[in-house]
């Protein structure tokens, strides 16, 4: 009998000890996917608006190197000397102190800009290693990647050449799609020149005249492409046929049920956590790595990009990069996929709106960028997700708009905490009872010695 209490002793606690080790494990998985605003300034805002851009551009290319976000939440400023640093800490950021100026990184990008196009490369300034790192996918020849060797040789050691799987291509198909003769895309976000309403997309995904279309039969048509940037930069205005967005949720669909609602536009900070939705892979997390990128797709070259891990796949091209209710980019191309990961690159929203002269729509006053105003991303302008997935809330639904944040928030923590307080309690339940019936027994054996 003293045997079996103490087996079942020892199974309660082993099963108490296995919902702490449980609940622990879904708090610490539920907490590496929350999205939390870097320190410093608001959530989602642009890395222009921030401590370490201000600096930046007080101190001056030749005093510095790029500045991004740490591991920490701090904004964190390359300078080139102890002067300068000493700027930064004094104004509450953290200073590193590195070898290249940004003047020579930059310098850099443009001898390799200059140098014989290689197809299926890219490059982009890495802040924090201080260095510029050209990547080639698997498309590269032997003999390319060589003769790329050797101007980055010449440039000098702060070129790393980097070979990389898969191949760099533009994500023609799309996030919320339209469809094209020529292929399928996906709506970014909604934009007005004051007259009429466009959608903002990639540039690759059509010409001028290109005429678009909710379902493959052609029965259901959005609009037309009324401008089109492609190679060099990578945007284009599809006008809606009734001049109007239908609706006016004003939120990206990320499935689910579920939209965020877009307040502005901004450009991003490197080390930002970002999000980007789409139709083919969902939504999906990653940060950012590098500004002002450029991609040799074997159509052309593309500079001024966003670079990211965000990971994408055909299908999800145009769609909405985004950040705390922030619009930052609309999806370009990259390479690899979202089971293996890879590389994606956004054209800058902030940039393509200034160039094609139009705002994200609503009018609010952005967290930064070039003045655009609030940006909806309709669902209930779109076609419908695939079979299989959830139908996003469309006007009047319960379902109302959300941040990405409060989708991964208190409330995905709070099964975990649950699971930790019940067994914890448990635990000290099982140890009280035994413990009690122990001294019961020993009382018990005490009086009958002595009796």
């Amino acid at each position: 009998m003293t045997h079996a209490r103490r087996r079942l002793q020892r199974i309660a606690r082993l099963a108490a000890v296995g919902g702490l080790l449980c609940g622990g494990l879904m708090v610490t998985d539920a907490m590496a996917s929350e999205a939390s605003a870097p320190r410093g300034g608001p959530a989602g805002t642009s890395g222009g608006d921030g401590l370490g851009a201000r600096l930046v551009l007080e101190l001056g290319t030749s005093r510095t190197a790029g500045t991004w976000i740490g591991s920490d939440g701090r904004q964190v400023v390359a300078v080139t000397d102890t002067d300068a640093a000493a700027e930064v800490e004094r104004a509450g950021a953290r200073a590193e102190v590195v070898r290249y100026s940004m003047s020579r990184l930059r310098s850099a990008t443009e001898s390799l800009s200059e140098a014989q196009r290689v197809p299926g490369t890219a490059w982009a300034v890495d802040y924090a290693s201080n260095k510029v790192v050209v990547q080639a996918d698997s498309t590269v020849s032997s003999a390319d990647w060589s003769r790329l060797s050797d101007v980055a040789k010449e440039i000098g050691g702060f070129v790393q050449m980097q070979r990389t799987g898969g191949a760099f291509t533009t994500r023609v198909n799309g996030a919320e799609p339209i469809l094209a003769a020529n292929g399928r895309c996906s709506v970014g976000f909604n934009v007005t020149n004051g007259r009429s309403t466009f959608v903002l997309t990639a540039g690759h995904c059509g010409p001028v005249g290109t005429a678009w279309f909710k379902d493959r039969r052609a029965n259901e048509p959005v609009g037309a492409t009324t401008a089109s940037s492609f190679p060099g930069t990578d945007f284009s205005l599809v006008q809606y046929r009734s001049g109007e967005a239908p609706g006016g949720t004003n939120v990206v669909n990320i499935g689910g049920g579920k939209g965020v609602q877009i307040t502005g536009s901004a450009d991003p900070s490197v080390g930002q956590q970002v999000f980007r939705s789409g139709s083919t892979t969902g939504l999906r997390s990653g940060k950012v790595t590098g500004l002002n990128a450029t991609v040799n797709y074997p159509e052309g070259t593309v500079s001024g990009l966003i670079e990211t891990t965000v990971c994408a796949e055909p299908g999800d091209s145009g769609g909405p990069l985004f950040a705390e209710g922030l619009a930052l980019g609309v999806t370009s191309g990259g390479n690899g996929d979202c089971r293996t990961g890879g590389t994606t690159f956004f054209q800058p929203v902030t940039k393509a709106m200034a160039a094609l002269g139009v705002n994200l729509t609503g009018g609010a006053t952005p967290a930064g960028g070039n003045g655009a105003g609030q940006a909806p991303l309709n669902p209930a302008a779109l076609p419908p997700p695939p079979a299989g997935t959830d139908t996003p809330p469309g006007p009047g639904q319960a379902n109302g708009p959300t941040t990405v944040s409060s989708i991964f928030g208190p409330r995905t923590i709070a099964p975990g905490l649950v699971v930790i307080a019940v067994s914890v309690i448990g635990l000290i339940a099982t140890r009280s009872i035994w413990s009690a019936q122990d001294r019961r027994r020993y009382r018990t054996h005490y009086s009958q010695s002595w009796s």
